[in-house]
């Protein structure tokens, strides 16, 4: 997510938080897995695959995101993935 525009226009902004949402954790799935955070880190004793839908428009966002980081240099071992989920022309 802090790739992502912290300000955009409304329905950009929408998404966003959409996407946040289904990206934090649930009061079930805190309880369920027992994530808990130390020192800054979160730690599950458990854990579960979960689908999460990315519509064209939110991909739309997430590229262009990532585009600026590679034009700026900021590629960096935690934002690899992305691209190679993202922009596969760009992380291949």
């Amino acid at each position: 997510m802090g790739l992502l525009p912290a300000e955009s226009n409304f329905i950009t902004f929408r998404l966003l938080t959409d996407l946040k949402k289904d990206l934090s954790f649930t009061e079930k799935e805190l309880k369920e897995f027992k994530i808990e955070q130390k020192d800054g880190r979160v730690f599950w004793s458990k854990s579960k695959d979960v689908e999460i839908v990315i519509g064209e428009q939110m991909t739309i966002i997430i590229q262009a995101a990532l585009q600026k980081v590679d034009k700026e240099g900021k590629v960096n071992e935690g934002n690899i993935s992305l691209f190679e989920k993202f922009q596969p022309e760009i992380g291949s």
